[in-house]
């Protein structure tokens, strides 16, 4: 199952294995549960603390578990973690054999502490750089708590199951048998969740902090970048940020960072949160700013309230909150998001095999995920507004040789229907005559660009411009004096990863600037 090269970089990692464990699998004569056999007898083979038994008996097949001592660990994976569940995979079985997890001693704290019988059950697709986190998350929780379990299950091969509970994005998750959250969670995340107190007690730790010289909003790579550069100063610096990674956590292939010719988002959000971590920066996640409060005077002490009753002071702020999926604002789409509405094609993709779906944007994006899904769903139809695609050259030529894709030009996207569970269909004007139109499917991607997350700053005295992004000058600097902004949430004219993490470091040095000659 495994070739050579993957073996040898697994026992590597099965060495540091120090307590025996086993893995008990439930198979039968498919071809499914043959791989799987075989990916876990490799397994087993690299290391003499790991044991496998194929006399198991989970209700999903195939699947295994992991036990300790004879008794379940609490984690199970139900189809072949592979692809972008293999280091899941790699992260349980190193946890389960005694290496301690890289979260932090308080979380691990609370983790243990948590006082409930809690059976999570996760739906991933192995095309989906998404699910990892949150199946990672839960795993490590079941093997810390015995009260909690975790299986993972892959969509894609368990398929009545995703009919069944109509489930049309990844990943879901169900705790105790009824949906708890979809989409991207971190620990922190999932444990403010089931853990009701933690919000408030975090609200008023992080309440008490000095004011910092420089803190930045935001932890994608314009808040990563301002955060390093003001920590080189010697400058107490701090991090705020919903969820550190930002957009880039959302992104799948990433070609145009200099210096590196392919990566992905999440493996580049997390080498920003350990550079980010070299340096004396006191990061706060799960921290949605909601109000500022600008200093009463230059040189004073700006503060940011958050939505989980937090509040912080710094001599200087870079807004650097970024932007988001730009939604059609059309009857349907939030009604069924979800539901077949869907904003990540590489995600939520496998989920639709075999059906009709459209894809709502001729920009690069838009192009790219309708040829990702046309290698997965039976048709795609590609819906966009001007009267000429906007995407690449080379993009609309692989798009226009695809059998399987129709491209609609001057199309307005008018309602998304459905049958009160799922979509089924969408309407949209022919712009040229006027004349309305249907097609039915079973998915809509919507790919139609970003919106600067900006509404808390309505109210506020920073200026925005007429799109609502932030207005900056060459120094990073807003029109409030010590307040400066970075990245997609800025009017700088191209939302690239190579630019954001330049304003970044042009606004903590503009910062530092700014306080030496207060």
């Amino acid at each position: 199952m495994l070739d050579d090269s993957l073996k040898q970089q697994l026992k590597t990692y099965l060495d540091k294995v120090t307590q025996p464990f086993e893995l008990v699998a439930t198979l039968d004569d498919g071809t499914k549960s043959k791989e799987l056999h075989g990916l876990l007898s490799d397994i087993a083979s690299l290391s003499d603390k790991i044991t496998l038994s194929t006399e198991g008996n989970d209700k999903r097949v195939p699947s295994f578990a992991i036990y300790r001592d004879g008794k379940p660990s609490g984690v199970v994976f139900a189809g072949i973690p592979m692809g972008h569940e293999f280091t899941s995979l790699v992260l349980a079985l190193l946890q389960a054999g005694g290496h301690p997890p890289k979260a932090s001693p308080e979380v691990l704290e609370q983790i243990q502490a948590l006082d409930a019988d809690l059976h999570f059950e996760t739906y991933f697709s192995l095309s989906c750089q998404n699910c990892p986190d949150v199946v990672q998350a839960l795993n490590l929780m079941a093997i810390l708590n015995p009260r909690i379990s975790h299986d993972a299950i892959d969509g894609a091969l368990f398929q009545d199951e995703v009919e069944t509970r109509e489930i049309m994005s990844v990943p879901s998750v169900y705790l105790n048998g009824q949906l708890f959250d979809q989409g991207r969670m971190s620990l922190e995340q999932i444990l403010a969740k089931v853990d009701t107190g933690a919000e408030k007690r975090e609200a008023e730790k992080l309440s008490t902090k000095a004011a910092f010289e420089v803190l930045t909003i935001g932890g994608g790579p314009a808040g990563a970048a301002a955060a390093i550069y003001a920590a080189r100063k010697g400058i107490r610096t701090g991090v705020a940020a919903e969820r550190f990674g930002g957009q880039v956590l959302d992104t799948m292939a990433i070609e145009n960072f200099i210096s590196v010719p392919a990566t992905e988002g999440p493996k580049l959000a997390t080498a920003l949160e350990e550079h980010v971590k070299e340096y004396d920066v006191d990061i706060m996640n799960l921290q949605r700013a909601v109000e500022l409060i600008p200093a009463a005077r230059p040189g004073g002490e700006h503060e940011v309230r958050f939505a989980s009753g937090a509040s912080l002071k710094a001599k200087t702020l870079v807004l650097a909150t970024g932007a988001r999926w730009r939604e059609m604002n059309v009857p349907g789409e939030a009604e069924y998001r979800n539901r077949g509405v869907a904003y990540c094609p590489h995600c939520d993709g496998p989920l639709f095999k075999g059906k009709r779906v459209a894809v709502i944007g001729g920009g690069n994006s838009g192009v790219e995920a309708a040829i990702d899904l046309a290698g997965i769903v039976a048709h795609v139809t590609l819906f966009e507004f001007m009267d000429e695609l906007r995407a690449d050259a080379v993009l609309q030529k692989k798009l226009a040789s695809l059998p399987n894709v129709d491209i609609i030009k001057g199309a307005r996207t008018t309602e998304i229907h459905g049958d009160g569970n799922r979509v089924n269909g969408i309407s949209y004007e022919e712009r040229a005559s006027g004349e309305m139109k249907h097609v039915e499917l079973e998915g809509v991607f919507v790919q139609i660009g970003l919106v600067p997350n900006t509404e808390w700053l309505v109210d506020s005295p920073v200026a925005l411009s007429e799109r609502g992004e932030i207005i900056t000058n060459a120094h990073g600097m807003t029109n409030v004096p010590g307040i400066f902004a970075a990245g997609d949430v800025t009017h700088v004219p191209y939302k690239q990863i190579v630019i954001a993490l330049g304003s970044g470091a042009t606004a903590a040095l503009g910062a530092f600037d700014y306080m030496i000659r207060q």
